[in-house]
């Protein structure tokens, strides 16, 4: 009768059988379940967005000063660049989500710890996946990049010379240019569309998870694909928050860019659930 007590060498090499390995760990974030939305759902992250605001003036309306001084530098673009008003428009857009690190901190805090966080710790909140970031931000950058690329090659394909900066937005709009117009409008929604599904809520994850940029940008896009309208919808809500805020000097971006960035991190905690302690 074998009914011997198992050695401590035998006993521990029965342990790795339980222990979660490298790969599955890489695995676990690609068969991570991610919530089934509705089209309500954008809405009661603007009004959640709004609360934490509400919650937080202080910090909200410092994030919203960066964001009027971005909005002026692009006019400042525009004056002297029209060609590549389009491209560092979404750019305007493409940086949003990094500066807004500090909004997605304060939520997080709000929301795990029932307290208001500081500016100072907002302020630090990419320290610790500065590396990540970093290698997520140079991605974005040369899609930038090849945006701003293709603009200028649509423009020169389209005009002999570049307009006249005095009337540019009545020569854009004439009927005779209308084939510039739906080719110029037709490459940067390829460009938007790619960098919205690639980066909606890949940064508030990286900070949160502290995943690699690789697994956070194919989660967002494998939730854009499971909810194609509700995040079709949820970017078409941000574009025209975003338009109608830059419209009177672009002073409504002080407070639509922090509520936008408070809201996209209730975006990214409804769609991916929280990790289990």
């Amino acid at each position: 009768m074998n009914s011997q007590p198992l050695s401590h060498a035998e006993a521990k090499s029965d342990t790795p059988a339980t222990e979660t390995t490298p790969a599955t760990e890489s695995a676990s974030i690609f068969s991570l379940p991610l919530t089934e939305l509705r089209m309500g759902d954008p809405i009661r992250w603007l009004q959640l967005g709004w609360a934490d605001f509400v919650r937080c003036p202080r910090i909200g309306l410092f994030y919203g000063l960066c964001f009027f001084a971005m909005g002026h530098a692009l006019m400042a673009v525009f004056q002297s660049a029209p060609e590549y008003v389009l491209a560092l428009s979404a750019g305007f857009l493409l940086m949003g989500p990094f500066l807004c690190l500090g909004l997605y901190d304060a939520s997080k805090a709000m929301q795990t710890q029932s307290h208001r966080p500081s500016l100072r710790a907002s302020l630090q909140a990419w320290r610790p996946t500065r590396g990540t970031m970093a290698i997520f931000a140079g991605v974005l950058l040369i899609l930038e990049m090849l945006w701003g690329r293709a603009a200028l090659v649509v423009f020169a394909v389209s005009f002999t010379t570049m307009p006249d900066k005095a009337n540019l937005l009545a020569m854009l709009l004439d009927p005779e240019n209308i084939t510039f117009l739906i080719t110029y409008t037709a490459v940067g929604g390829i460009f938007a569309g790619l960098i919205f599904v690639t980066s909606v809520i890949s940064i508030p994850m990286i900070m949160d998870r502290r995943v690699d940029a690789v697994s956070a940008g194919l989660t967002s896009i494998r939730a854009c694909l499971q909810n194609p309208g509700v995040m079709l919808w949820w970017g078409a809500l941000i574009t025209g928050l975003v338009l109608l805020a830059i419209l009177p000097v672009f002073l409504g971006l002080f407070i639509v860019g922090p509520v936008l960035g408070h809201a996209t991190w209730h975006a990214y905690r409804h769609i991916v659930p929280a990790p289990q302690a």
